[in-house]
């Protein structure tokens, strides 16, 4: 018996893996995360499989699902949004089921900073502009981030910035990252990326807190911040370019 931790992806039922889309299938029983989950991903579970929307339950009560699953011998997929590696509460499940002994595994999803990257069909990281992107949040009503993690410390690098489950918090984004951007950096707010209701906002620190107001956006939304946003003027990366010389691409040697 294993329980398969599974990334379901931002929100198209079809941007998900092969793998994990034949795990949801297969298993007897499926746990997923209530309002983060598409139906289109749910419905491909066996018609006869137990499948428990998790939203209403705390982790004690999902572990017992699971522990109930494992004497049966049933395999269970547990599927979050996203991918599992980024905020998923994934941890202190696998701590629970090391404690009991019960098998598992994980499969990765989407990332919604890569869905929202692939929507606004752009790289987040561009020669000369920025070559580091930093996953973060900031602490709202969740857990209170590390010393050292907060956006004054993170900004300072002038790397892409990814904030999660920040938009309620976004006065303090802009008040905190301003001071290091400037006014006109760009910053896009997406929201429920890739699903039916998919919605940007475009602005810069000065102008996007009225913007997203105005939008109505206070859940599931993801804030990108960075030059790349921008018509950034950007070289172009060595990797194509003609004097870039590699084991895949030799050297041509003259009147060859």
């Amino acid at each position: 018996m294993t329980v398969h931790f599974i990334g379901a992806g931002p929100g198209a039922p079809d941007l998900i893996t092969v793998r994990a889309l034949n795990l949801i299938k297969a298993c007897p029983v499926v746990l997923y995360a209530g309002s983060l989950v598409p139906e289109g991903v749910i419905e491909q579970a066996d018609p006869d499989a137990t499948v428990i929307d998790t939203a209403p339950l705390h982790l004690d009560e999902i572990i017992e699902l699971m522990r109930e699953a494992h004497g049966r011998g049933q395999n269970v997929a547990r599927v979050h949004s996203g991918d599992p590696s980024l905020y998923g509460a994934v941890a202190e499940q696998i701590r629970r089921l090391d404690d009991h002994g019960i098998d598992y595994d994980v499969t990765p999803g989407v990332p919604a900073f890569a869905a929202a990257a692939a929507a606004l069909q752009t790289e987040l990281t561009l020669p000369d502009v920025s070559q580091t992107v930093i996953l973060t949040r900031t602490a709202v009503r969740a857990t209170a981030m590390p010393e050292g993690e907060d956006l004054t410390t993170l900004g300072k690098s002038g790397a892409t910035l990814a904030i999660h489950l920040s938009v309620n918090n976004l006065a303090r984004v802009v008040r905190e990252l301003v001071p290091l951007y400037g006014e006109d950096c760009p910053v896009v707010v997406a929201y429920r990326v890739s699903w039916p209701d998919q919605a940007f906002v475009s602005g810069t620190l000065s102008d996007i807190r009225p913007k997203v107001k105005a939008a109505g956006f206070t859940r599931t939304a993801l804030i990108l911040v960075g030059e790349v946003l921008g018509n950034a003027s950007f070289r172009d990366s060595r990797l194509y370019d003609e004097a870039h010389h590699h084991v895949l691409r030799p050297r041509k040697v003259a009147g060859a």
